[in-house]
């Protein structure tokens, strides 16, 4: 299964930059053998609408366009679940195990997920009640991957 993530907005150079790299790097190393074949991160544009409603229609358009049919659909949302790192880890293996093309992670922009890309995600996950900027969600998602490919394949680094 090849893991998404779809994300408005870029991460420029600097710590996060780095550090959602190594995240990804090790996910990549950890995944091969647990049937993940990679991961890879779209980076959309955000919308220069200047009404909110607006942006957002136009960012959950561009997103959608990049998930494909079948693919699990993940929403990064405050209002979503608040799963903790095993949880997350069964969701993936389950649709690894199904057979699964695809999981997307989508993350929005300033103002959020469209509504549209909200109803079509099968799960809706949330890193809590607090918001967080949109680069840290990208490095937090990807450390959550990394951690759910060690969980599924009994490596040590989790440790709860």
């Amino acid at each position: 299964m090849r893991l998404v993530i779809a994300a408005i907005g870029r991460l420029k150079a600097g710590a996060e930059r780095e550090l959602a790299d190594r995240y990804r790097d090790r996910l990549e190393k950890a995944g091969r053998g647990i049937g993940l074949r990679g991961i890879e991160v779209i980076e959309i544009r955000e919308s220069r609408a200047h009404e909110v409603e607006r942006r957002r229609l136009e960012e959950a358009i561009a997103l959608a366009n990049v998930i494909a049919d079948g693919a699990a659909t993940v929403a990064l949302d405050e209002r979503g679940d608040n799963l903790d790192s095993a949880a997350l880890a069964g969701h993936i293996g389950a649709w690894r195990d199904a057979g699964r093309e695809q999981a997307v992670f989508v993350i929005g922009g300033a103002d959020g997920l469209g509504d549209e890309i909200r109803r079509r995600a099968g799960l809706t996950l949330s890193f809590g009640a607090a918001t967080w900027p949109h680069q840290l969600v990208r490095v937090m998602l990807l450390e959550q991957l990394y951690r759910a490919a060690t969980i599924l394949s009994g490596h040590p680094y989790h440790r709860a």
